[in-house]
């Protein structure tokens, strides 16, 4: 299995690796635009940022509640899983889309659609050079893992050190590796949906 290979050991630190919430929100917004038929409220909007960067409400347990790193419930653990990505995109579509017929086509895709935004923060999170892991394979395995290439900087959760050199950092190795691709996904988007109406 190709994450046995990435798997780090757990190791406590004072920093918590991470893409900012601002990245999460990026991502968001332009997969949200790349998603949109034009008939999207508001709603749809907040609901992607929402679903994006709610993996890491389990901050909360770690720096306040005083759950370890390493517990099922730790930062990084099962709310960063695809599992709990699955879990969550049905729930969202459940509360928030109940008049979209249970698997119906439409349904279907809003499942897909939030789950992708849900599970891309663990993602993200696996790409970053620190910390302790991300519990991909939650709840078979609180085994914690970092794919083979990780470019992304560790961003501290500690406001003051974010506001610092350390924090502009973070933010120019997120802006090249995550912010750019995502503006290019767009403008992609957007050419090709000029095309395809300019066919019609």
């Amino acid at each position: 299995m190709l994450l046995s290979f990435v798997r780090r050991p757990l190791y406590y630190r004072q920093e918590i690796a991470l893409p900012t919430i601002i990245t999460h929100s990026v991502v968001a917004v332009s997969s949200a635009w790349g998603y949109r038929s034009g008939k999207e409220t508001l709603k749809f909007w907040i609901l992607s940022i929402a679903c994006s960067i709610l993996p890491d409400a389990d901050v909360i347990g770690y720096r306040w509640l005083y759950i370890p790193y390493d517990h099922f419930f730790g930062h990084r653990g099962f709310f960063h899983s695809p599992f709990f990505a699955a879990l969550l995109s049905i729930l969202i579509v459940c509360i928030f889309y109940r008049k979209k017929v249970i698997f119906s086509n439409q349904w279907l895709k809003y499942v897909l659609y939030f789950f992708i935004l849900a599970a891309s923060h663990g993602l993200l999170d696996a790409l970053t050079n620190g910390g302790q892991g991300i519990a991909l394979l939650s709840p078979i395995s609180n085994d914690r893992y970092f794919f083979p290439w990780t470019p992304i900087e560790v961003s501290p959760l500690n406001v003051k050190a974010f506001l610092s050199q350390r924090g502009f950092t973070v933010l120019k190795s997120e802006l090249l590796w995550i912010w750019v691709p995502s503006l290019l996904i767009v403008i992609f988007l957007k050419i090709k949906r000029n095309k395809r109406m300019t066919c019609v």
